[in-house]
């Protein structure tokens, strides 16, 4: 598969969603970007280093110099760390996006479409030392050319993908502007009277509340509310029909008090 094309994805529980997979002209920007910022901030912590050096020598007899090679043994660890450190504590805090990332709309996430944790993070900027060789990601590009999914080698180490990230769908903007579509603007759920709750298991009860638990971690959690709710409607024997008009997150969270409340008085 070329980078650019869409990556599909089969949860265990049967549900389909895709993602478009960064070619090497985006990622080269989300780069760009990121190593600007680093750089910059580099400069800023070498300046600061060099005039403390300054002023040690200056102020120091000979023996200071010993102190002062110790500051920039201390620089260069800083330096890397805060190099490796820059990737692994955005992608943590913006959910797999560093601030170049998210200027090109790009996303790292796990191979199964979840969102990466702080373990994978650390191994896939750790490798990127290797990716870099021998000048301007050399190896890392080889690499992307002859993956499947356009990675560079932290990325199979880490066992993630870098993606197009899609605009994050938000009740409130449905609401304020309907789209044209498969997803009507948010209206009512079905009344909980007419589910034939009955012929849904706990198993397909727990994967709706996985989604309702986890909306925000997908970059398209309107697609896969849809298939989750059409999954429930057949289940139901109910039509595909049933989910016109209606919002599908709506449904699913309709569908659960309805199966949950039930339960109870059982």
């Amino acid at each position: 598969m070329a980078a650019g094309e869409s990556w599909q994805i089969d949860t265990p529980e049967n549900v389909v969603f895709d993602y478009e997979v960064a070619g090497i002209g985006s990622r080269f920007l989300a780069a760009l970007v990121d190593t600007v910022i680093i750089t910059v901030a580099q400069v800023i912590v070498y300046v600061t280093v060099f005039l403390l050096a300054r002023v040690l020598l200056g102020s120091l007899d000979a023996g200071g110099s010993s102190l002062v090679a110790w500051l920039l043994a201390l620089f260069g660890l800083v330096a890397f760390a805060g190099y490796w450190g820059y990737y692994v504590v955005f992608e943590m805090l913006w959910n797999g996006q560093s601030p170049g990332k998210r200027w090109a709309g790009l996303r790292v996430i796990r191979a199964d479409g979840t969102p990466i944790t702080l373990s994978e993070s650390a191994v896939r900027n750790l490798v990127r030392m290797v990716d870099m060789l021998p000048a301007l990601y050399g190896v890392g590009v080889i690499a992307m050319f002859i993956d499947a999914q356009a990675r560079r080698l932290g990325d199979m180490a880490a066992g993630t993908m870098v993606v197009h990230d899609k605009p994050t769908v938000t009740l409130e903007s449905l609401s304020a502007q309907p789209t044209a579509g498969p997803f009507p603007a948010p209206a009512p759920a079905v009344p909980e009277a007419v589910l034939p709750i009955a012929r849904l298991s706990s198993e397909d009860i727990q994967i709706a509340e996985d989604f309702l638990r986890r909306r925000g971690a997908f970059a398209d959690d309107l697609v896969l509310s849809q298939q989750i709710a059409l999954m429930l409607l057949r289940k139901m024997g109910q039509p595909e029909s049933r989910l016109a008009g209606v919002y599908p997150v709506n449904l699913i969270r309709a569908i659960v008090q309805a199966w949950r409340g039930a339960a109870g008085e059982r």
